[in-house]
């Protein structure tokens, strides 16, 4: 594979234009083509083998008016009542004119709340959502629009088809994420040349992706949720991926190889490493399938798609790039930045930080477990769930319209059960004793009467809870109804098969369904960390050691998601106005990219420790200076990591919000607690046991040669330079090139 990448990179300068140039077709082509299919988000849940999901489809069967869409208009006023002449004639007027709107079937009898200030009317439309959301919600909104114009009522808009249509305006994080990592690059590599080849690259990668993403959007449900979780973790690893390999090939360039040599080392060496991660990082994503939700199968595999766009571009339009940039890629330099930072056998700040934790391992040790273990001290109370409207900014209409049903019919008003019942023999008035049980139930705010199909095959029944539908005590309920109240009700109606469905029962069972695999898929992963890193390392110490590292720094991330979210510690500071649950499909999509994450750290420094060991058989000196020659990159590609994912705190959000702080503070402690801390007073600690492999394991694993570059030819380098030239070749204008910052 070294090889391979080798001359992968080679070819890369060699064809520089044909290689640019089919990287342009293909980022246009596949642009073109998402536009033109059309592709939309949706987030509806299909999850097999849920009690809900059989809910969901005995009503698609039975009652075929329910297979549209549906929306409720919410009005309200401040003074007087609805029925006041006023309030009442622009009421009349906004129900005829959604009544006479396309594709709407009907248009409900108007429900007052008991002061008659508030009321709601359902929209059932003919349509699914897919078919007709952006342009009836149009409709809708421009109803709305002249029904407030009238200053006789407020009107708002809820339900499914309006929380799927209505969508905040994208407030620019990526843009945020991008500018700081502009700044970053520029302090790290001090040119403008060098910064900006992994900022074109992670862009031209972006657009990609987002094109693939909405042309499989066309043909298969895609959750809104994807597009913005892809471009966030593209961005990063984009970026990131792009920076180990430019740092490398300018290490070679001022050994004095020639630009085509220097970067086809580059690709062998930290593209090989950019390559295991990648892969790993695909890997771990695709073990959601594990969940069984589709949904979040899908969200995960478009977050894999756009990782392996960044990693295939990172080998290949960026070893072109370099070889537009030639000897020219330190250029346009910035001025002030010291000269000699960083030269390989100069003492910096990183050295001396390495001795002071090899001499008080325990200490360090010790003081980072323990920071690591109060970070994630509140994961023992994480309550997983689903956000809604109720936890949307107050500037979208559907948050507006779920406050004002909350006030004027209760707050479980937003989440009905809907119970869907197969009379297999059984007719309507046997299910007269469900009734009663569920109303009897202190957990149920009201019950609807039951309502047939027209064949008398099938009922539904619509529960009211009385708490939230993000309380516990909907969970409980949804449970008591399932396991207690409905079999006791109908031991003496046989022929009644009775399922609890509706949006909030459907959140609830995918929170169980991924609640009782997450522990597995946690396993997998960290079997699969472990294998992978005793083939690269040929140790068994190093990958239990970086399992249970990942274990504690991502416990860590969990806590402080918990603490914000959950508990609503500093939740004003990032725009949070409720304490939520935690979302359900998180945790198992958090860990499968850090997991990822953490290994291109993992591998870059460890790497680079072996080396050192393997060079000098001292263990100690190889851990100083492992991290002394490793620190700049992973600060950098950490300050960049952190930047990106922190920027998307900003949006509004709540899910994308929990996502982008759980990236950030995740590695932010991997870069900093676990890389310059717990890896050297660990390994210090071990000793020779770090590198120990039983002879039997040693030959029953295959030998994974990451960052290592063995099997290349010699290197070639330009006429009069040569590896006993000192690194930091002459500028033209005499003076030794600068190094980068983060050195010390």
């Amino acid at each position: 594979m070294t090889s391979l990448l080798y001359r992968l990179g080679r070819g890369a300068v060699r064809r520089r234009r044909l290689v640019a140039l089919l990287c342009a077709v293909v980022a246009v082509g596949v642009i073109a083509v998402g536009q033109a299919s059309g592709g939309t988000t949706s987030d509806a849940f299909d999850i097999p083998g849920v009690e809900s999901q059989s809910a969901l489809d005995v009503l698609e069967r039975d009652f075929p008016s329910a297979a549209g869409t549906s929306a409720q208009l919410v009005f309200a006023t401040d003074e007087g009542t609805l029925s006041d002449p006023a309030a009442a004639a622009a009421v009349d007027a906004a129900l005829a004119d959604v009544a006479a709107q396309p594709d709407v079937g009907t248009v409900g009898e108007l429900q007052r709340s008991a002061g008659d200030t508030i009321a709601y009317a359902d929209v059932q439309y003919d349509k699914p959502s897919e078919d007709i959301r952006d342009e009836a919600f149009q409709r809708l909104e421009a109803t709305a629009a002249a029904a407030n114009d009238s200053g006789a009522v407020q009107m708002e808009l809820g339900g499914d088809l309006p929380s799927e249509a209505a969508q905040e305006e994208p407030a620019g994080q990526e843009v945020i994420g991008l500018a700081v990592a502009v700044i970053v690059l520029l302090v790290a590599f001090g040119s403008v040349i060098a910064m900006g080849l992994p900022i074109g690259v992670a862009l031209v990668g972006l657009a990609t992706s987002i094109g693939l993403i909405t042309a499989i959007a066309s043909v298969a449900d895609v959750n809104s949720v994807a597009p913005i979780l892809a471009a966030m973790i593209g961005l990063g690893v984009g970026i990131d991926y792009a920076l180990f390999i430019v740092t490398r090939h300018r290490e070679n360039l001022r050994l004095g190889m020639t630009v085509e040599e220097a970067a086809g080392r580059a690709i062998a060496t930290s593209g090989s490493a950019v390559l295991f991660a990648g892969v790993t990082v695909i890997i771990a994503i695709c073990g959601l399938a594990i969940a069984g939700i589709t949904a979040v199968t899908v969200m995960g595999l478009m977050a894999g798609l756009t990782v392996a766009v960044m990693v295939t571009l990172a080998l290949t339009l960026l070893p072109a790039l370099l070889g537009f940039a030639g000897h020219r890629i330190d250029a346009l330099r910035l001025p002030g930045m010291r000269a000699g930072a960083g030269i390989p056998g100069r003492e910096s700040m990183w050295h001396r930080w390495g001795r002071q934790v090899s001499a008080h391992p325990w200490r360090y040790l010790g003081g980072g477990v323990l920071a690591l273990g109060l970070l994630a001290a509140p994961v023992f109370s994480m309550r997983l769930g689903m956000t809604d409207n109720g936890t949307s900014p107050t500037s979208m209409t559907t948050r507006r319209a779920y406050d004002l049903l909350a006030d004027g019919f209760g707050p479980g008003f937003n989440g009905p059960l809907v119970l869907s019942v197969e009379l297999d023999g059984a007719t309507v008035e046997d299910l007269a004793p469900l009734e009663d049980a569920i109303a009897a139930d202190p957990g149920v705010q009201a019950v609807a009467p039951v309502q047939p199909n027209a064949d008398g095959t099938a009922a539904v029944l619509r529960v009211v809870p009385a708490t939230a539908p993000q309380d516990a005590d909907t969970t409980d309920l949804v449970h008591r109804l399932r396991d207690d109240v409905i079999p006791s009700a109908l031991a003496d109606a046989p022929g009644a098969e009775v399922y609890v469905g509706g949006q909030t029962a459907t959140f609830i069972d995918m929170t169980d369904k991924v609640s009782s695999r997450l522990l597995w898929f946690i396993g997998a992963v960290i079997l699969l960390s472990v294998v992978l890193l005793m083939m690269v390392f040929r140790s068994v110490a190093v990958p239990l050691k970086a399992a249970m590292m990942n274990l504690l720094s991502i416990g860590a991330a969990y806590g402080v998601i918990v603490a914000v979210f959950q508990w609503g510690w500093l939740k004003g500071l990032i725009g949070v106005e409720e304490t939520v649950p935690i979302v359900s499909f998180m945790p198992m999509m958090l860990f499968a990219i850090l997991f990822g994450l953490s290994m291109d750290y993992e591998v870059f420094l460890l790497s680079r420790v072996r080396e050192e060991y393997l060079h000098r058989r001292d263990n100690d000196a190889a851990v100083i200076e492992g991290i002394s020659a490793t620190a700049r990159v992973i600060t950098s590609a950490a300050l960049i990591m952190i930047s990106v994912f922190a920027a998307f705190v900003l949006g509004d959000d709540p899910m994308i919000k929990m996502f982008g702080l759980g990236l950030a503070v995740a590695v932010l402690i991997d870069a900093t607690i676990v890389r310059i801390v717990l890896v050297p007073a660990t390994m210090k600690l071990l000793g020779d046991w770090n590198w120990w492999l039983p002879g039997w394991l040693d030959r029953l694993l295959p030998n994974l040669d990451v960052e290592g570059g063995t099997g290349l030819p010699e290197p070639e380098y330009e006429p009069g330079r040569g590896p006993a030239v000192p690194p930091g070749p002459a500028a033209p204008d005499g003076e030794r090139e600068p190094e980068p910052a983060f050195a010390d």
